[in-house]
């Protein structure tokens, strides 16, 4: 392979870097769709990243290096944790963490961009299917589950009200 010559036609790269965002657009519509910090353009732009970074490293390397593209993929999900740590938020007057299914997903989304980047579609297409079910189905199997264990979510304490603020007194 001669410098500048491309392993995948600009067809292909089209269609992984599409097909990227695309799945990182649903999955970030269901995030959207249930008021989550992080929603379809965020998980839209994390997917196509790990894509391109991905296909990137496929073209630039030997076939016979290929362990150069999972240092690369190595570095994509070190960098993806301080993105979806920026999703997590402590509260501590409700003693609650909030944000950590959004962090997972917008993690899984990257991996799923990594599929797309290595033209793994139909691990791709599985894997997003598998996810729309835990976003979708889960959190009412997770409800279920609760109320089965006599922790039904009606039990939970109401949240406190901030003390009244001086300025009212």
């Amino acid at each position: 392979m001669t410098r500048g010559e491309l392993l995948l036609g600009p067809g292909e790269v089209l269609l992984r870097l599409a097909i990227a965002t695309l799945i990182g657009c649903v999955l970030g519509l269901n995030r959207e769709l249930h008021g989550k910090p992080a929603g379809m353009r965020t998980h839209s732009l994390v997917s196509l990243g790990a894509c391109l970074i991905s296909v990137v490293s496929i073209e630039i390397v030997n076939p016979a290096q290929m362990d150069a593209v999972l240092r690369v993929v190595q570095g994509i999900m070190a960098g993806i944790g301080f993105l979806g740590g920026g999703v997590i938020l402590r509260d501590d007057s409700h003693q609650s963490v909030h944000g950590l299914t959004t962090a997972a997903s917008i993690w899984v989304v990257a991996c799923l961009g990594i599929a797309c980047g290595t033209g793994q579609w139909l691990t791709a297409v599985i894997a997003l299917g598998l996810t729309l079910f835990v976003l979708v189905v889960g959190g009412r199997v997770e409800r279920v589950c609760l109320g089965w264990f006599g922790h039904s979510p009606a039990e939970t304490p109401e949240p406190r009200a901030d003390p009244p603020s001086k300025a009212l007194m």
